[in-house]
């Protein structure tokens, strides 16, 4: 590998899934592209967590949009940090806004959005939406793609 991401320690090695976000690794490289704005979106369409009452399975689609700064987010390390959430049990708001507040502590983006669209609990869906502020001038940012839920209706 070179001398540039020597300080990666998941990327290219065996490692199992980390038993609590808390525990896991987030690791970011630097920008390949610095200063040139231009936006990374990440799509997580199986993220799992549990309901931290009753220990059942919560179901989301995630989209993770940002605009890099000085990082970026080396992406084996964001799935394995997505995984951790599997035995993790939090309310649907907290393990969104966990997940996008750690990625901003973590690289410092020029702007950063998470979409999370979870699917129904007890018969409704619950959305979670966070941004850092307003989208960088000039950056083409698409919609989300994630349909409102339907049911059968």
């Amino acid at each position: 590998m070179s001398e540039r991401y020597d300080n990666l320690t998941l990327l290219g090695q065996h490692v199992g899934v980390p038993a609590s976000p808390e525990a896991a690794l987030l690791e970011r490289v630097a920008n390949p592209n610095p200063g040139v704005a231009y936006l990374v979106r990440f799509t997580c369409p199986e993220f799992t967590s549990l309901c931290p009452m009753t220990g059942q399975p919560d179901f989301a689609h995630i989209v993770i949009d940002y605009v890099p700064d000085g990082w970026i987010v080396e992406s084996k390390s964001l799935k394995l940090y997505l995984a951790s959430f599997r035995n993790h049990g939090a309310f649907h708001e907290a393990c969104s806004v966990t997940i996008a507040r750690r990625l901003v502590d973590l690289l410092a983006p020029s702007w950063l959005r998470l979409g999370a669209y979870w699917y129904p609990r007890g018969g409704m869906p619950i959305d979670v939406f966070w941004q850092t502020g307003a989208a960088p001038p000039g950056v083409w940012i698409p919609d989300q793609g994630v349909p409102p839920y339907r049911g059968r209706g």
